[in-house]
Protein backbone atom coordinates (compact mmCIF):
# COMPACT_ATOMS: atom_id res chain seq x y z
CA UNK A 1 0.00 0.00 0.00
CA UNK A 2 1.29 3.23 -1.09
CA UNK A 3 0.70 6.34 1.68
CA UNK A 4 0.95 9.52 -0.56
CA UNK A 5 -0.18 11.54 2.29
CA UNK A 6 0.88 10.38 5.79
CA UNK A 7 -1.70 10.14 8.43
CA UNK A 8 -2.41 13.53 10.64
CA UNK A 9 -1.36 11.61 13.90
CA UNK A 10 2.19 11.74 12.56
CA UNK A 11 2.26 15.40 13.41
CA UNK A 12 1.32 14.67 17.53
CA UNK A 13 3.35 10.80 17.44
CA UNK A 14 6.43 12.58 15.94
CA UNK A 15 6.48 16.27 17.33
CA UNK A 16 10.20 17.12 16.48
CA UNK A 17 8.87 16.43 13.04
CA UNK A 18 7.68 18.85 10.73
CA UNK A 19 5.28 17.31 7.98
CA UNK A 20 2.96 20.48 7.01
CA UNK A 21 2.45 24.00 7.13
CA UNK A 22 -0.75 25.96 8.34
CA UNK A 23 -1.21 28.47 5.78
CA UNK A 24 -4.10 31.24 4.64
CA UNK A 25 -2.95 31.31 0.90
CA UNK A 26 -2.74 28.46 -1.88
CA UNK A 27 0.95 27.85 -1.52
CA UNK A 28 2.65 24.56 -1.28
CA UNK A 29 6.30 23.69 -0.68
CA UNK A 30 8.01 21.90 -3.44
CA UNK A 31 11.02 19.93 -2.02
CA UNK A 32 13.80 18.33 -4.41
CA UNK A 33 16.15 15.84 -2.56
CA UNK A 34 19.47 14.03 -3.40
CA UNK A 35 20.85 16.48 -5.47
CA UNK A 36 22.91 18.29 -6.92
CA UNK A 37 22.89 16.49 -9.86
CA UNK A 38 23.83 17.57 -13.36
CA UNK A 39 21.72 15.17 -15.10
CA UNK A 40 18.69 16.52 -13.41
CA UNK A 41 19.11 19.45 -11.54
CA UNK A 42 19.15 21.93 -14.66
CA UNK A 43 16.16 20.60 -15.77
CA UNK A 44 14.25 20.77 -12.46
CA UNK A 45 15.66 24.70 -12.12
CA UNK A 46 14.57 25.24 -15.45
CA UNK A 47 11.18 24.50 -15.03
CA UNK A 48 11.16 26.18 -11.69
CA UNK A 49 12.02 28.98 -13.52
CA UNK A 50 9.87 28.68 -16.02
CA UNK A 51 6.51 28.63 -13.50
CA UNK A 52 8.29 31.47 -10.82
CA UNK A 53 8.40 29.35 -8.34
CA UNK A 54 10.85 28.30 -5.74
CA UNK A 55 11.85 24.90 -3.70
CA UNK A 56 14.08 23.70 -1.05
CA UNK A 57 16.72 21.41 -2.06
CA UNK A 58 17.84 18.68 0.22
CA UNK A 59 21.17 18.42 -0.59
CA UNK A 60 23.68 15.56 -0.04
CA UNK A 61 26.87 16.85 0.42
CA UNK A 62 29.10 14.63 -1.48
CA UNK A 63 26.91 15.81 -4.55
CA UNK A 64 27.49 19.58 -3.49
CA UNK A 65 31.50 19.15 -3.45
CA UNK A 66 31.47 17.32 -7.04
CA UNK A 67 29.08 19.45 -8.77
CA UNK A 68 29.83 23.55 -7.28
CA UNK A 69 28.94 25.43 -9.95
CA UNK A 70 25.58 23.94 -9.96
CA UNK A 71 25.18 24.30 -6.24
CA UNK A 72 26.22 27.79 -6.83
CA UNK A 73 23.22 28.03 -9.30
CA UNK A 74 20.80 26.78 -7.02
CA UNK A 75 21.21 29.14 -4.42
CA UNK A 76 21.89 31.95 -6.74
CA UNK A 77 17.95 31.20 -8.23
CA UNK A 78 16.81 31.80 -4.60
CA UNK A 79 16.38 29.14 -3.56
CA UNK A 80 16.60 27.15 -0.39
CA UNK A 81 18.96 24.80 0.73
CA UNK A 82 18.40 21.59 3.47
CA UNK A 83 20.83 19.34 4.85
CA UNK A 84 20.05 15.91 3.79
CA UNK A 85 23.90 14.80 5.49
CA UNK A 86 27.16 14.05 3.76
CA UNK A 87 26.40 10.72 2.51
CA UNK A 88 23.12 10.09 2.13
CA UNK A 89 22.88 7.44 5.17
CA UNK A 90 19.77 5.29 6.19
CA UNK A 91 19.23 5.96 10.16
CA UNK A 92 18.40 2.18 10.72
CA UNK A 93 21.34 0.99 9.29
CA UNK A 94 24.08 3.43 10.99
CA UNK A 95 24.73 3.39 14.39
CA UNK A 96 24.50 7.30 15.92
CA UNK A 97 27.77 8.42 16.00
CA UNK A 98 28.33 7.71 12.32
CA UNK A 99 25.36 9.03 11.71
CA UNK A 100 25.70 12.42 13.27
CA UNK A 101 28.91 12.93 11.87
CA UNK A 102 27.79 12.84 8.19
CA UNK A 103 25.29 15.29 9.39
CA UNK A 104 27.72 17.53 10.89
CA UNK A 105 29.86 17.39 8.15
CA UNK A 106 27.45 18.29 5.65
CA UNK A 107 27.78 21.56 7.93
CA UNK A 108 30.55 22.64 6.88
CA UNK A 109 30.14 22.18 3.13
CA UNK A 110 27.08 24.49 3.96
CA UNK A 111 25.33 25.45 7.14
CA UNK A 112 21.73 25.04 6.76
CA UNK A 113 18.97 25.08 10.06
CA UNK A 114 17.10 22.44 7.70
CA UNK A 115 17.42 18.39 7.80
CA UNK A 116 15.72 15.82 5.95
CA UNK A 117 16.97 12.59 6.77
CA UNK A 118 16.97 10.36 3.70
CA UNK A 119 15.09 7.69 2.85
CA UNK A 120 12.63 9.35 5.54
CA UNK A 121 13.86 7.11 8.37
CA UNK A 122 15.16 8.86 11.71
CA UNK A 123 15.99 7.21 15.42
CA UNK A 124 13.61 9.59 17.89
CA UNK A 125 17.62 9.58 19.80
CA UNK A 126 18.79 11.35 16.30
CA UNK A 127 15.82 13.54 15.94
CA UNK A 128 16.56 14.40 19.50
CA UNK A 129 19.90 15.69 19.05
CA UNK A 130 19.32 17.07 15.29
CA UNK A 131 16.11 19.16 15.94
CA UNK A 132 18.44 21.19 18.90
CA UNK A 133 19.48 22.96 15.86
CA UNK A 134 17.67 22.49 13.06
CA UNK A 135 13.91 22.03 11.75
CA UNK A 136 13.37 18.38 10.46
CA UNK A 137 11.60 18.52 7.41
CA UNK A 138 9.03 15.65 6.54
CA UNK A 139 6.23 15.81 3.92
CA UNK A 140 2.78 15.83 4.28
CA UNK A 141 2.63 14.07 -0.05
CA UNK A 142 5.53 12.50 -0.79
CA UNK A 143 5.68 11.70 -4.92
CA UNK A 144 7.02 8.23 -5.53
CA UNK A 145 8.68 9.65 -8.26
CA UNK A 146 11.60 7.17 -7.35
CA UNK A 147 9.44 3.97 -7.49
CA UNK A 148 9.08 2.88 -11.32
CA UNK A 149 5.88 0.13 -9.87
CA UNK A 150 4.16 3.58 -9.12
CA UNK A 151 3.34 4.98 -12.53
CA UNK A 152 3.54 8.49 -13.49
CA UNK A 153 -0.77 8.43 -14.29
CA UNK A 154 -1.66 7.34 -10.95
CA UNK A 155 0.99 9.82 -9.52
CA UNK A 156 -0.88 12.46 -11.15
CA UNK A 157 -3.69 11.23 -10.20
CA UNK A 158 -2.96 11.33 -6.48
CA UNK A 159 -1.68 14.98 -7.07
CA UNK A 160 -5.22 15.83 -6.60
CA UNK A 161 -5.48 15.42 -3.41
CA UNK A 162 -2.93 18.37 -2.64
CA UNK A 163 -3.92 20.80 -0.04
CA UNK A 164 -2.93 24.17 0.89
CA UNK A 165 0.11 24.03 2.92
CA UNK A 166 1.60 20.55 2.05
CA UNK A 167 4.91 19.84 1.80
CA UNK A 168 5.55 17.68 -1.66
CA UNK A 169 8.99 15.52 -1.55
CA UNK A 170 10.25 14.76 -5.56
CA UNK A 171 14.03 14.28 -6.22
CA UNK A 172 16.58 15.72 -8.41
CA UNK A 173 18.40 12.09 -8.85
CA UNK A 174 19.67 11.26 -12.00
CA UNK A 175 18.44 7.42 -11.70
CA UNK A 176 15.13 8.93 -12.59
CA UNK A 177 15.88 11.50 -15.36
CA UNK A 178 13.74 10.47 -17.76
CA UNK A 179 10.86 9.81 -15.72
CA UNK A 180 11.32 12.91 -13.95
CA UNK A 181 11.63 14.80 -17.83
CA UNK A 182 7.93 13.31 -18.07
CA UNK A 183 6.44 14.04 -14.81
CA UNK A 184 7.42 17.40 -13.70
CA UNK A 185 6.26 19.45 -16.10
CA UNK A 186 2.27 17.63 -15.66
CA UNK A 187 2.83 18.12 -12.03
CA UNK A 188 3.58 21.67 -12.53
CA UNK A 189 0.67 22.35 -14.80
CA UNK A 190 -1.30 20.45 -12.63
CA UNK A 191 -0.54 22.64 -9.70
CA UNK A 192 -0.48 26.07 -11.39
CA UNK A 193 -4.24 25.25 -12.34
CA UNK A 194 -5.47 24.33 -9.14
CA UNK A 195 -4.13 28.05 -8.28
CA UNK A 196 -1.17 26.69 -6.18
CA UNK A 197 3.01 28.71 -6.48
CA UNK A 198 5.12 27.15 -4.77
CA UNK A 199 7.65 28.62 -2.03
CA UNK A 200 11.03 27.66 0.03
CA UNK A 201 10.50 26.92 3.74
CA UNK A 202 12.11 29.30 5.94
CA UNK A 203 15.31 28.08 7.92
Amino acid sequence: MKLFKPPRLADWVLPRLRWRFSVSEPVVFLTFDDGPNPEITPFVLDLLKQYNWKATFFCVGQNIEKNPELFQRVLAEGHVIGNHTMKHLNSIKTDNERYLNSFREFEHVYSSRLFRPPYGRIKPSMAKEISKTHRIIMWSWLSYDYDLSVSTERILDEAKRIKPGDIIVLHDNPKITERQKILLPQLFELLQKRGFHSEVISA
